[in-house]
């Protein structure tokens, strides 16, 4: 009896330490110590289980499909295990990066390590549509007597990239009244074929640029009159004169684009007026002909694959991303020589299950190649420090908005 009687008073006790420490971690946990009181403890795990990491971080890709393709941005997503998911700038900091692989006149490609894909695809937008340049935006024709009619030479003028640097530039009045040296690029245009004589092409090289401002009359000139007649701009002193065109040169990308073919007694004269302007608005002013990426490749060999199976998978490759080598006593393997040659084309694991259940092709989730190919208005490293300008300006319009 008294054996029972102690028995029931230990459990009690035992009862009433359990709920004082239940209260106790349900109060810190409302205290939002929660988490820290749990990462505290000696028996929970440090890092996610390898195959959770592997979800987490990975993007499997199988022969019928890719899976594990979302992000997951839950900060308390693996709190049950003890580890802590939410989003720290020293964290981000420490694994951010920026690795140049390639850069030459008119492009370049680089590694972009612990982001966001969210803030990769911002990046990619930024680059295509708001990065400004300068591009045709008003065409005057004076005579046009080619096969081409004035709006699709007009449209064609407008593609052509100029190289300039925007940023010495203003973007142009809304009204459009005030075309000045400050915001305003006028180029003209003018050729003729002469009769008798064998039709001519006309390349974008014949535009030349006319520092001085625009040399059309705006209205009709009226005879017997001896004041400078008004044209389409007013600048106030010649381009040629500001010390921003000192160091800066000013010219198109291209001096062999085709705009029109002239017959015998056929003309074009016009003036075509360049204005800043961003691709959002009009993809002529999209500083890049591609602005790409693509999540780093990860190409793991499950099992290895020797002599005769070794040269089927290198020959299974077109990108060419496994090599041969010897490992003695007269034997060969297969391994992972070039990953970032990988296309996911899937080749390599069709076959059965002797392949598929022996490769592994996933892409990091959190490293981005990112490709730039300029048009030739800015080189692509200026594109890049552009982007990041932008990005940059947009989070503080954000922290402005909230703060």
């Amino acid at each position: 009896m008294n054996l029972l009687v102690s028995s029931s008073k230990e459990r009690e006790r035992s009862t009433t330490r359990m709920s004082e420490e239940d209260e106790s971690m349900a109060e810190q946990s409302d205290n939002g110590l929660g988490l820290d009181f749990i990462l505290s403890l000696d028996d929970v795990p440090s890092k996610l289980p390898p195959h959770l990491e592997l979800f987490r971080t990975r993007v499997l890709c199988n022969n019928d499909a890719p899976i594990h393709t979302d992000t997951i941005h839950y900060s308390g997503a693996y709190g049950a295990l003890g580890v802590d998911n939410s989003q720290q700038f020293d964290r981000f900091r420490e694994n951010f990066k920026v690795e140049v692989k390639r850069l030459t006149d008119s492009d370049m490609e680089f590694d972009m390590i612990g982001i966001d894909p969210a803030i990769a695809n911002a990046f990619r937008r930024i680059l295509i549509s708001e990065v400004p340049t300068m591009a045709i935006e008003r065409v005057y024709i004076a005579n046009n007597t080619s096969v081409v009619q004035d709006e699709v030479l007009s449209h064609r003028l407008g593609l052509i990239p100029i190289r300039v640097d925007p940023r010495l530039f203003e973007y142009p009045d809304t009204a459009g009244d005030d075309n000045n040296e400050k915001n305003t690029i006028v180029f003209r245009l003018h050729e003729r074929c002469q009769v008798g004589q064998p039709r001519i092409t006309v390349k974008s090289d014949k535009l030349k640029w006319l520092p001085n401002g625009s040399e059309l009359p705006s209205e009709d000139v009226k005879p017997n009159t001896s004041s400078k007649p008004k044209t389409f701009t007013s600048f106030t002193c010649s381009q040629n004169s500001l010390p921003e065109f000192s160091s800066n040169s000013l010219d198109l990308t291209d001096s062999d684009i085709i705009l029109a073919k002239l017959g015998p007694g056929q003309e074009i004269e016009l003036e075509a007026h360049a204005v800043k302007g961003i691709g959002r608005t009009h993809a002529k002013w999209s500083p890049v002909a591609t602005a790409w990426y693509r999540m780093l490749p990860e190409v793991v060999l499950l099992e290895d694959f020797e002599d005769e199976q070794a040269e089927q998978l290198v020959n299974k490759c077109e990108p060419n991303v496994f090599d041969i080598e010897d490992i003695g006593k007269g034997k060969r393997r297969a391994t992972v020589a070039r990953p970032r040659n990988c296309t996911l084309c899937r080749e390599c694991i069709r076959g059965g299950k002797e392949w598929e259940d022996r490769i592994s092709l996933r892409r990091v989730k959190h490293h981005f190649i990112f490709s730039i190919e300029s048009t030739g208005a800015l080189p692509p490293e200026v594109l890049f420090t552009e982007a990041v300008k932008i990005l940059e300006d947009k989070c503080e319009r954000v922290i402005t908005e909230f703060s």
